[in-house]
């Protein structure tokens, strides 16, 4: 913890320069595919829970729902397959790389500038910081909104998908306990499965609007950053 909060100082120091390489490649290439399978996976788990109407004509040539939930699956293995990827990064990458699963929460500092960046978010004051990485708040979110969530999403999913896959499957052996955890009943699994996807689609609307607006307002570069890995700082 200790060598997070001298990184974190170190960064604070490093708002002066004009341009500092972030995002390693892997990070950036999960970031985009991840992205990619989290739409994937919000619209055709819609579906899921929501059919779409009877097709008219013969059932046998149809497989409209087998299609949705083919996707629905694969975009799933993605996503969790990526996820570990990104456990493994945390621990190869450079600093940048641990802000979503580290937190210098012993850090007053640290907290005072989350306060400092609410405000900022809520318009109570002028003057931005800057970070080379997440700035506190958005690390805290991230870390709160997406790497637990996605912990979430991915038990409760694969709970679902073993109890599918049927008593004995690697899926139901893995995460079948999820189910007696939750209560036992299943569709309560999808109940709260399903509240996750919709947490999870507001929470990137609020990232994707807050990458949009501190691109603009605070004069940083943050979605070309994860394009190129650079941050640019302007004037």
């Amino acid at each position: 913890m200790l060598a997070e909060q001298d990184a974190f100082e170190a960064e604070r120091s490093a708002r002066m320069v004009r341009a500092i390489y972030v995002y390693e490649a892997p990070l950036r290439l999960w970031h985009w595919v991840n992205a990619l399978a989290i739409t994937v996976l919000a619209v055709t788990g819609y579906f899921i829970g929501k059919p779409l109407p009877a097709l008219s004509g013969d059932t046998s040539a149809q497989y409209l729902m087998g299609w949705i939930r083919l996707l629905h699956f694969s975009a799933a293995y993605v996503f969790a397959i990526g996820f570990l990827a990104r456990i493994y990064w945390a621990f190869v990458g450079n600093h940048h790389a641990r802000q979503l699963f580290l937190l210098p929460v012993l850090n007053p500092r640290w907290w005072g500038e989350v306060l400092y960046e609410l405000r900022w978010y809520l318009f109570l004051v002028r003057e931005p910081n800057k970070y080379v990485g997440h700035n506190p708040l958005a690390q805290l979110m991230m870390f709160l909104f997406f790497t637990i969530g996605a912990v979430y999403m991915i038990l409760t999913g694969f709970a679902l998908y073993g109890e599918g896959q049927g008593a004995g499957s690697w899926a139901d052996e893995l995460f079948g306990w999820v189910i007696a955890v939750l209560g036992g009943n299943s569709m309560q699994v999808h109940s709260l499965h399903r509240l996750g996807m919709w947490v999870t689609v507001c929470f990137v609307i609020v990232h994707v609007y807050a990458a949009i607006r501190e691109d603009i307002m605070s004069r940083q570069s943050l979605i070309s950053t994860m394009v190129s890995g650079w941050r640019m700082f302007k004037d």
